[in-house]
């Protein structure tokens, strides 16, 4: 493990951004990032602080042979004894579930309470953090979305830090402005793709990334009454009083900072192009048109007239048959769909054609490539992602490396090997060099810029990605995990795994934000794919394990 990585790593587990770390070393930000990327080394003096910093030895920073002890990766205020975090309430994309049946206002309230007592005890332990801690907090379009919001504030606010609302925005402008404007951490209130009648509570650390496992386990316990690790005394965490309590704060100055940011991205005027954005009547539905009128495209938008009831309703990444609809019967350039809180994107080409997040993968990595931008010439993907992808980075000599299912583990691989592209085939993209959590309006943008560039159409840069037949059914259970354990579910998927041969593969996975087992089957043969999955889905019905 090189200096580079370890400085990369401990910075997040700090959950510090490369501008706060730069500050706290008096550096530029510039040196910090060829620090992590291994094109430069920190001078004697700078490794000696560093070594201060992260309480670590200088031997452990420098010697590549010496890896990282798993102590030195967990956040810096721990209980005295280490939690176990088992995912009671939080899985891969935060807490989720029906609102007042899975996750309610009370839930809200001391995740709120937890957050804000939390980040306040690090200040006040840390005399150079000496200002009162602040959160941001979005939220989409959902009716519940308001209720969880107010009683977040709340709890934030009682136990003494700052919470700045950012109102309905998107999951990636809260991370960008946690990140750029150095709060404590940030809070989205989202389900993301799932229907109107669940709600989500997702937490991101002070680099804008998900928030650590320890972290969480700390929560959990707090759901649950236990305060056993706290070290407190009492029965609850204690109340901010008098002048301690902390401020609410109408912060859509953020929510705009971050259109900004989006702007600059672009180098090209989109003049002349027609281009159709379905917002999904969730997050993205004034910020999306916003930016790209501003840079000057002629701009179609679809479902962008949220009610509370409507988000994701036959609308946006995952239901991507209206807008392909509209852009051949408008003759468009191309369409965007993104989900409930925009860190998706799925395109569509100026034939109607999807282009999915293993397509966007592959176009990106060509122009990050070509930039000198795509450090060890590799990408991250997740398991999930096709063959088609695979076969055509080879032919390019693009390496890539497979993670689980989720953008948090994505981005810790690119964190933890210095890549700089990783993403989903379901449309969440990170792009390091802009963002440290997947952005559909960044995605969109990045996409046209490559379209301008090489003078060409989306469908011509998509070309080179042949997909495999996909067969996919998601089915909803009972219980995950004995599902997945049971024998005869698994020598069913081995047997099918052996029919596909070299040739074709199978997966089992639970998901990680609904009680659902997804079976995803895929070879040349698309018959054969549907007949794959089908068998698996109809043995776990046998079985008794399908919600009825």
């Amino acid at each position: 493990m090189t200096i580079g990585q370890k400085i990369a790593i401990l910075r997040t587990a700090m959950q510090l951004s490369q501008e706060q770390l730069a500050e706290k070393l008096s550096v530029s930000r510039q040196s910090v990032s060829k620090w992590e990327s291994d094109s430069a080394l920190p001078e004697v003096g700078k490794v000696l602080q560093l070594a201060s910093l992260f309480n670590i030895t200088t031997d452990d920073l420098l010697r590549d042979e010496i890896p990282l002890e798993p102590t030195y990766t967990e956040a810096l205020f721990r209980p005295k004894e280490a939690i176990a975090f088992n995912g009671k309430y939080f899985g891969t994309d935060g807490f989720r579930g029906e609102a007042n049946v899975d996750l309610d206002a009370m839930h809200a309230f001391k995740i709120g309470r937890f957050l804000g007592w939390y980040y306040s005890t690090k200040r006040s332990n840390n005399r150079s953090m000496a200002k009162r801690a602040k959160i941001a907090v979005g939220k989409d379009t959902r009716r519940s979305s308001y209720m969880l919001e107010y009683a977040i504030v709340a709890g934030i606010t009682s136990s003494g830090a700052d919470a700045c609302m950012l109102h309905v925005t998107t999951t990636p402008s809260v991370a960008y402005v946690v990140c750029q404007e150095h709060f404590d951490c940030g809070v989205m209130i989202s389900a993301s793709h799932n229907p109107y009648y669940d709600n989500g509570i997702k937490i991101l650390g002070g680099g804008g990334e998900k928030l650590d496992d320890a972290t969480l386990a700390l929560i959990e316990s707090y759901l649950d009454g236990d305060l056993s690790s706290f070290d407190i005394e009492g029965e609850d965490l204690p109340l901010a009083k008098r002048d301690k309590l902390g401020c609410i704060i109408d912060y859509v100055a953020g929510r705009n900072r971050y259109l900004g940011f989006l702007i600059s991205v672009a180098a090209n005027s989109y003049r002349g192009r027609n281009i159709a954005l379905d917002c999904a009547n969730g997050s993205s539905w004034m910020i999306a048109k916003s930016v790209f009128d501003a840079l000057g495209a002629t701009t179609y938008v679809i479902n962008a007239n949220p009610d509370g009831l409507n988000i994701n309703e036959q609308a946006g990444s995952t239901h991507i048959g209206n807008l392909r609809k509209y852009v051949r019967d408008n003759h468009l350039d191309a369409g965007f769909a993104f989900d409930g809180d925009a860190d998706r994107c799925i395109a569509v080409d100026e034939n109607g054609n999807i282009i999915n997040g293993d397509h966007i993968i592959y176009i990106l990595a060509e122009r990050l490539r070509s930039r000198g931008l795509l450090p060890g010439n590799k990408v991250v993907t997740t398991v999930m992602s096709n063959m088609g992808l695979y076969k055509a980075l080879e032919k390019t000599g693009i390496g890539y490396h497979q993670t689980i299912v989720g953008d948090r583990y994505v981005h810790e691989a690119m964190l933890q090997n210095d890549y700089y592209l990783g993403g989903e085939q379901s449309g969440h993209i990170i792009v390091r060099k802009y963002a440290t959590t997947g952005d559909g309006i960044l995605t969109a943008i990045l996409l046209m810029e490559e379209m301008i560039d090489r003078k060409t159409t989306l469908s011509k840069l998509a070309s080179p990605v042949t997909m495999y037949p996909q067969s996919i059914v998601n089915i909803a259970v009972t219980n995950k995990s004995q599902v997945s354990s049971d024998e005869r579910v698994k020598k069913c998927v081995e047997e099918i795994a052996i029919q596909l041969g070299s040739d074709g593969r199978i997966i089992l996975r639970e998901s990680g934000t609904e009680p659902v087992i997804r079976v995803m089957v895929e070879c040349g043969n698309e018959k054969l794919c549907e007949s794959c999955t089908a068998r698996v889905a109809e043995l776990i019905k046998q079985l008794g394990y399908a919600k009825k």
